[in-house]
């Protein structure tokens, strides 16, 4: 007998695809997209951990309930990924580790603690003690600055500073839409790990108050080192699609990376941060909507 089918762990996953302009279904017993000539394109949605469906995109009840089955994010984009209207939830974030990211979360000590180490880890270096969260914003947004000033200089581009304006999209410059286009990236793939592992994406710590927050938190540690080089790469480029140019390049340098591998145990560490351990769950809990096999081997053979 055939073994019984199993979710494909989401750091081996392919970290995601933009669709348009088609209908996703499920049809002979494949995941497609079906063009308006009837052409069909087959989607490995169980190999990817997110789809990004611009303008253009219909979905039937049949591609959304496999999408849910084998843990695929579907969220539903504006053009060039530029607004973010609705997402999916693969699995569901689950009641202990949702309990315990909100109970870090209220705590304004615990808080601290993981703002702290969040900052840490993005700057690789020790934070003081004695600064609040608003002064680390403050160092936050003077470094960002002079990060995208350098990014700038060193591809050649004239910056005149981080602008958009998310109704009139052709309005902004070439680089300013190269990096909305790359960070809309970065917080599919973010949002897919942070509900694959149990989280819920609006708790945040350094962002509140927003159905993303914590995508924005978590997205933040990596987005200086992958997509924002990109953005400004591609931008002294030339291309006729920009945006199509970017997301291209970062789909691969997420696949190169292996971002998605390293996206949880990041989680881990830095809510880790605040001293408190993670409640037991209740044996009626339901698992991790993609969970990792634990190995029977040891240190010295292969699981």
């Amino acid at each position: 007998m055939l073994p019984k089918l199993k979710p494909v762990a989401i750091k081996e996953r392919l970290s995601l695809l933009f669709l348009e302009r088609g209908e996703l279904d499920v049809i002979d017993g494949a995941f497609v997209l079906v063009d308006k000539n009837g052409v069909r394109s087959q989607i490995p949605v169980g190999g990817v951990a997110c789809l990004m469906l611009e303008p253009g995109t219909r979905v039937s009840h049949a591609a959304i309930a496999l999408a849910a089955r084998v843990g695929c994010l579907l969220i539903w984009v504006g053009e060039a990924g530029v607004r973010l209207y609705s997402a999916g939830q693969p699995g569901g974030a689950r009641a202990d580790r949702l309990l315990y990211q909100a109970k870090l979360a209220l705590d304004e000590d615990l808080r601290l603690k993981v703002v702290r180490k969040m900052y840490e880890m993005r700057f690789n270096e020790t934070i003081s003690e004695g600064y609040s969260v608003e002064q680390m914003r403050g160092m936050e947004a003077a470094r960002v600055k002079k990060m995208y000033k350098i990014f700038a200089q060193q591809y050649g581009i004239e910056w005149k500073g981080r602008n958009y304006d998310v109704d009139d999209w052709d309005g902004g410059d070439v680089q300013n839409r190269c990096l909305s286009s790359a960070t809309s990236c970065i917080y599919g793939v973010t949002e897919a790990a942070i509900l694959a592992a149990g989280y819920s994406p609006a708790v945040g710590f350094i962002h509140t108050g927003k159905p993303r927050s914590f995508v924005y938190d978590v997205a933040d540690i990596f987005k200086f080192e992958t997509v924002v080089p990109i953005a400004f790469r591609i931008a002294s480029e030339r291309h006729t699609n920009y945006e199509r140019a970017v997301r291209l390049a970062c789909r691969d340098a997420f696949r190169q990376t292996r971002l998605l591998k390293r996206i949880i145990p990041s989680i881990e560490e830095m809510l880790s941060s605040g001293g408190i351990y993670l409640p037991s769950a209740p044996k009626d809990t339901l698992p991790p909507a993609i969970p990792n096999e634990r190995g029977i081997g040891d240190v010295g053979h292969r699981t």
